[in-house]
């Protein structure tokens, strides 16, 4: 597990994908930006797995940003091509599982951008959170003038994204950064209890609603309504569906297969 910078592990019906730089706080360099994207792909095509999590490795961060070695010398062109290709920040929203984010610490400019990425971020107490890019002159590249927007609102996106202030878990929590915050040391445990509650749906349901609540936030409203009504009716043509239905009506648990 040392030499590897993002680790797997597989437990049931959950994975979880652990960025493994610990000693220079999970930034991201290429490395890890490629093996990140390779793992998601990977558990997007393995049946077993229905839910995914994210997290750091160590205490003190989820992702402390890009690692700023790789920006010297860069030039434009090759930020470009870099930004350009399909990578780590659209790997979440490309999973068709559901991905959490368990924000175990730092998560700062690139590594908010990974965390809003995913579909819900549960924090640490001791978690901080921002995108101060504009304290090195520049802006976020990994969506984070988008996706902050669309969690916190304009006007305080604005003030984070011009300032690079950071907030903290609770601040993150008041304003829609985070969805939950609990005790560090209980943090694990409560993301594993919400992946293990969210694997005992039906697969193909939960593929249904993350395609669903995506588009969302890109299309007008009423063809969001029409491609959320293809969907319901496309779930209706699944044996999810029928031993939902049939669990309910005879009171019992239901065993979803994901076909």
């Amino acid at each position: 597990m040392a030499d590897q910078v993002v680790v797997v592990d597989i437990q049931g019906r959950v994975a979880t994908v652990t960025i493994n730089r610990p000693d220079k706080l999970n930034a991201l360099n290429a490395q890890v930006r490629h093996d990140f994207v390779a793992a998601l792909e990977d558990l997007a095509r393995n049946e077993a797995v229905r839910v995914v999590i994210v997290t750091g490795s160590g205490d003190k961060a989820f992702v402390a940003g890009a690692d700023i070695k790789e920006f010297a010398g860069r030039t434009g062109y090759d930020q470009f091509r870099v930004t350009k290709s399909f990578g780590i920040f659209e790997a979440p929203e490309r999973c068709p599982k559901p991905v959490i984010a368990a924000v175990n610490g730092f998560a700062l400019g690139g590594g908010c951008e990974l965390a809003m990425a995913c579909d819900v971020r549960i924090a640490s107490h001791t978690a901080k959170l921002g995108q101060p890019e504009i304290n090195l002159g520049i802006l976020p590249g990994g969506g984070g003038t988008q996706r902050l927007p669309r969690l916190v609102g304009l006007g305080t996106a604005y003030k984070l994204l011009y300032t690079g202030e950071l907030v903290g878990a609770e601040e993150a929590l008041r304003i829609g950064l985070v969805d939950e915050v609990v005790p560090h040391e209980r943090l694990m445990t409560r993301v594993q209890e919400l992946a293990g509650q969210m694997a005992e749906k039906s697969p193909a349901a939960l593929q249904f609603i993350k395609e669903a609540v995506r588009a969302s936030v890109r299309m007008p409203l009423d063809e969001g309504v029409r491609l959320e009504t293809a969907l319901f009716g496309l779930a209706f043509s699944t044996h999810d569906k029928e031993e939902g239905v049939h669990a309910f009506l005879e009171k019992r648990k239901a065993d979803f297969k994901g076909t």
